[in-house]
Order: structure tokens, then sequence, then C-alpha cells
């Protein structure tokens, strides 16, 4: 048995919102033409590459793809304070 507590890691205070901002944080994310759209075609186009160094090719650009969105989303958050 286990005891769930919903708490953050850090405690975050938001002390102005800026409704742009997230706009442009969730577009360059989860948009079609975002990362992670583009991390899920490499991975699934994997599938029916010939040859097994062009599968591990798009393995691997797929699974680092993720990690630019990680450091854009810190240097836009950075930008912003």
């Amino acid at each position: 048995m286990f005891v769930y507590e919903k708490q953050l890691q850090y405690p975050v205070k938001i002390k102005n919102t800026n409704p742009a901002l997230a706009k442009l944080i969730i577009t360059q994310y989860g948009g079609p033409d975002g990362e992670l759209g583009a991390s899920i075609r490499y991975l699934s186009q994997r599938f029916s590459m010939p040859l097994p160094e062009l599968k591990a090719t798009l393995t691997d650009i797929g699974t680092d793809d993720p990690l630019y969105v990680q450091n854009a989303l810190f240097a836009l958050i950075f930008c912003a304070f």
C-alpha cells in the first residue's frame, strides 16, 4: 500500500501569466509541426526501413528529438524571466 501526495518538487509561484508564450510553447511541443510529432514520425518510419543501419539511425533521431524540446523550453522560460 502507498500514499499518493500530489505535490510539486519545487514550489511554483506565478506572478504574471503570459498566454502568448504559453501558446508558443504548446505549439512547438505538441502542434502538428512540433517536435513531438516529428519524433513520432521518425520512430514510425523506422519500421519500413530495409537496412538495420537505417532503422538504428531513425531510432536515434526519434529518441533524441525530444531533448531539443526540453532545451528550447528551458531557453524560452529563462528568457521570459
